[in-house]
């Protein structure tokens, strides 16, 4: 198994899909580096994983901003003596109609869901580039491959991180740098997105849908698990994850 003594740092980590993989992956024997807000969560995660024998260590961070990220691929490297993976986790998911104009929730999900990658991309990319391997996987949404009403924004930020993706696997092939990407596209997976809609009709709606057959995000972290645990000439790029239920 490929995933023993990787150091991968995770963003989103203090809850959902980030959390559920950085437990997986520390059980496997890879060493994580937690990024999010809110330090209790992070605090938390990081004991959870070491009373387990993993290991963890984190760092607050808010991905919006450039230099948060730079800090946490740094603490990867003086902790652990480098990287190869960063999970672009974090994400935000305020659905609403174009027409009710909540343009501040539109800017917000532009800064986290993309340029939150990008800031991402660009702290790990002069050491993926030096070192000639890395991984770079991001989380997108079946909203990124399929157009849903009521989610034209958060649609656009995820259709604009999978091309990004894509574009990043092609250009490494043609300048020799064997970064890999992988692009996740979950459906209806029970994390905290749903807390972050305002508009009362898009989260009923959102809702309901969940409750109906939503699964946890374990599904989820046992792919980025395989994904991750690929021979480094083996890139996997893409993964739709959908609930059995799920029409």
């Amino acid at each position: 198994m490929t995933l023993k003594n990787k150091v991968i740092v995770i963003t989103g980590a203090s809850s959902g899909i980030g959390e559920a993989s950085a437990k997986l992956l520390a059980s496997q024997g890879a060493k994580v580096v937690l990024g999010a807000r809110r330090e209790d969560r992070l605090q938390s995660l990081m004991e959870s994983i070491k009373d387990q024998g993993g290991q963890a260590t984190y760092r607050v961070t808010d991905v919006t901003r450039p230099e948060d990220l730079v800090a946490l691929v740094s603490l990867a490297k003086e902790t652990y003596g480098g990287i190869d993976v960063i999970f672009n986790n974090a994400g935000i998911m305020p659905t609403s109609p174009i027409s009710a104009l909540k343009t501040d929730e539109w800017n917000k999900m532009i800064d986290v869901n993309l340029k939150g990658v990008l800031n991402g991309v660009a702290a790990v990319m002069p050491e993926f580039t030096k070192q000639k391997h890395g991984q770079i996987m991001t989380t997108s949404s079946v909203a990124g491959i399929k157009s849903f009403v009521g989610s034209g924004v958060y649609g656009a930020t995820k259709f604009a991180v999978r091309n990004l993706m894509e574009v990043i696997r092609m250009e490494s092939a043609r300048e020799h740098t064997n970064i890999r990407t992988t692009s996740l596209y979950p459906a209806a997976i029970n994390t905290e997105l749903l807390q972050t809609i305002t508009d009362s009709a898009s989260k009923r709606g959102m809702s309901k849908l969940y409750q109906s057959v939503g699964i946890t995000p374990d599904a989820v972290a046992r792919v980025v698990s395989f994904a991750i645990d690929q021979p480094d000439d083996v890139n996997v790029s893409e993964f739709t994850i959908y609930p059995t239920k799920q029409g």
